[in-house]
């Protein structure tokens, strides 16, 4: 049966599916220089395809902090952070006062497209690596959400589905493995070619990138199982659109160790001693980043100390932008009343820390990349296919990664 062609909104976009499956994927982690140096060594041969053909390939600005939780929000919501609520993988709770996991659907303030897709007859299934997301994807969706970490628990009552490792044909992956990306693309084949879903959403993990720079064998082969997965979706007649909640970088010294600015430390010895550091970085999965990443937000206990850490902030070496919390939530577009008093971002090659008793550093002692702030803002977005020529100036202007489902339902060639 062909798949469902009824139009559908989502936060005021409409939405014209192909009568065809289609997958967005996002691909975590993925700066442009990861698909640059696989596809110069000839390890992406489907995307070089189609490429070559014609498909549609730009650079996309992710939403801000470029982090997992806040830009996968924006893609299945076609939003920016001010409207969908998720302002990090990790806050602090005006109203509980508790710093707490932002990883829950109750803290999202949009519908999603996928539960709207599912609401007009698609068939919809969402397959995340990391299960801290899949509750936020899967808000009031009626189809299926399961995620690579914890597939053997899947059940048809709570998951939409059961036995999912025999049907992907694969057990429950390491979350700290390449497999733990690849098992997402291989069960988004298996649940397509089984007929169990006609729409997907496929979010990987970014254990290679945290590890692998773009020219390291361990990427180019990473990548170039990617590229053999994504061909499989496209040869059973998926549209398939991708693109990266954030890029990656290095953020260490010459000797390998991490570059760290210890701001909570700093600001209670020389500003005042309850002052609190946020990092929104922080998740369960440290062994990637030490809970390091480029943006910080700054809670202050008395609001007339703004102007003066702010000052103090500007004056470090590797701290780039500090934002006050209106500013932050008009120029950075996040709910303000999930930021702090002030929000910091950070160099290239520097992470924002707490304290060093905060902090287990013992996995990134000889070597850190991370993300968070503007250097990781810049994504990949492709299509499998060539643009329509009415979205050519849209992408020619400031495309965002979370136009990726526009770009896919609406302006993929057909």
């Amino acid at each position: 049966m062909p798949a469902s062609t009824a139009e559908f909104t989502a936060n005021g976009r409409s939405y014209r599916p192909p009568a065809r499956p289609l997958a967005v994927v996002c691909l975590d982690g993925s700066a442009d220089e990861y698909l640059d140096a696989a596809l110069a060594r000839g390890h992406m041969p489907r995307l070089a395809t189609w490429l070559a053909a014609g498909a549609f390939r730009t650079m996309a600005r992710g939403a801000l902090p470029s982090f997992t939780n806040v830009n996968n929000a924006s893609i299945v919501t076609g939003a920016p952070p001010s409207v969908h609520g998720i302002s990090g993988n990790f806050f602090l709770d005006p109203q509980s006062g508790d710093a707490v996991m932002m990883n829950s659907a109750r803290y999202l303030r949009a519908g999603t497209i996928p539960a709207a897709a599912a609401r007009s007859g698609r068939a919809v299934a969402i397959v995340t690596a990391k299960e801290k997301l899949r509750d936020i994807l899967s808000s009031r969706l009626d189809g299926i959400a399961i995620s690579s970490e914890k597939a053997r628990d899947a059940r048809r009552e709570t998951h939409g589905i059961d036995d999912v490792e025999r049907l992907v044909g694969a057990p429950t992956p390491e979350i700290y493995s390449a497999e733990a990306s690849l098992w997402v693309l291989r069960a988004g084949v298996a649940l397509l070619a089984a007929g169990r879903a006609d729409f997907l959403y496929l979010s990987l993990t970014d254990f290679v990138q945290h590890k692998f720079a773009p020219e390291d064998a361990g990427a180019l082969e990473f990548f170039a199982a990617i590229d053999h997965e994504l061909g499989r979706l496209v040869d059973l007649g998926c549209v398939v659109g991708a693109t990266a909640d954030h890029g990656m970088n290095a953020k260490q010294m010459a000797d390998g160790s991490p570059h760290v600015i210890w701001l909570e430390t700093l600001l209670r010895d020389e500003v005042h001693p309850e002052i609190r550091v946020i990092l929104p970085i922080t998740d369960p999965y440290v062994v990637h980043h030490g809970a390091l990443g480029s943006l910080a937000v700054v809670h202050l206990p008395d609001a007339a100390l703004v102007p003066r850490v702010a000052r103090r902030l500007l004056e470090l070496d590797g701290v780039t932008e500090v934002h006050d919390r209106e500013t932050a939530a008009r120029k950075l577009e996040l709910p303000a009343d999930r930021i702090g008093d002030l929000v910091v971002l950070a160099g290239r090659d520097v992470v924002l820390g707490r304290s060093p008793e905060h902090h287990d550093l013992r996995a990134v002692m000889t070597g850190l990349r991370s993300h968070g702030g503007r250097y990781e803002e810049m994504v990949p977005l492709f299509l499998s296919e060539s643009l329509r020529a009415d979205f050519v100036p849209r992408a020619a202007g400031d495309p965002r990664n979370f136009d990726v489902f526009d770009y896919t339902l609406n302006g993929a060639q057909r």
